[in-house]
């Protein structure tokens, strides 16, 4: 009783806390009547359930209930009211001042770790640049030999090579027409160099017949300087025999409107 009349708020708290049970007690009863209905209406359908939409509208319902009482209970609270007193003031200094402890070694622990991650990437970054380095001073090595290489190549040195590349072929050349020559005059002999041979029937002409070998060199020269038009005319100082043979063996073609004209074989191309 003397408790009572000291603190007059904590006797009306009371009150209020005895009635929000009674209060949650009977309508819980209701519930509880609600449900005893459901079931017996349930009970008196048999085989037949709830649809979707219904099942649905009574759990809203419930919750709508359980939420209102909930509400009720919460607006007959009274807030309690902490006093600014200087031990209370302290004991939230000191929890604010934790929490930001915290906060801080959890932000600290979180640099520490992108820090490590950022150290290995530059570590693995400085790897990679010393190799490129490395790679970069050889091939400036590579390249002040080449360099040193090309300019020991003059102009004078490529001329005499070139220079003496041609002499070599030339005399390959001289060598192998020497050659072929001697070949041709010891199988081929030279025919008689006077031949009699009558013209229309009524002169007579002496005609000196060239050799294969000459023959062979006026295809060539006739190829060689004029391409367009290699044909040569068939002479008399052709040999029949002769001009037969590089027909037959493919060595000359003859022109195909004009038999009296042959041409050299393009080996070259």
């Amino acid at each position: 009783m003397n408790q009572q009349d000291l603190d007059p708020d904590s006797t009306a708290d009371v009150g209020d806390v005895t009635n929000t049970e009674e209060e949650l007690i009977r309508e819980c009863e209701e519930m509880w009547k609600d449900m005893e209905e459901c079931q017996n209406k349930l009970s008196l359908i048999g085989t037949e359930t709830l649809t979707d939409s219904n099942a649905q509208l009574s759990l809203l319902i419930m919750q709508v209930k359980c939420l209102t009482a909930e509400l009720s209970q919460w607006q007959k609270k009274t807030p309690e009211i902490i006093p600014l007193t200087e031990d209370v003031l302290i004991t939230l200094g000191k929890e604010e001042f934790q929490k930001l402890r915290q906060d801080l070694e959890m932000v600290l622990s979180t640099m520490e770790s992108k820090n490590e991650k950022l150290k290995e990437d530059l570590e693995r970054e400085q790897r990679w640049l010393d190799e490129q380095q490395q790679i970069m001073e050889s091939l400036n090595v590579l390249h002040s030999e080449l360099k040193n290489k090309v300019e020991t190549f003059s102009e004078s040195r490529i001329f005499n090579e070139l220079k003496t590349k041609m002499l070599n072929v030339k005399e390959y050349k001289e060598k192998l027409l020497s050659t072929l020559g001697k070949f041709l005059e010891d199988h081929f002999p030279v025919p008689d160099r006077s031949v009699k041979k009558k013209k229309k029937n009524i002169q007579e002409s002496t005609v000196q017949l060239i050799t294969l070998h000459e023959m062979l060199e006026i295809l060539i020269n006739r190829l060689f300087d004029v391409p367009h038009d290699p044909y040569v005319k068939i002479s008399d100082s052709f040999w029949p025999p002769y001009v037969e043979l590089l027909l037959r063996n493919g060595i000359a073609l003859r022109h195909p409107e004009d038999p009296t004209r042959i041409r050299l074989e393009a080996f070259h191309q």
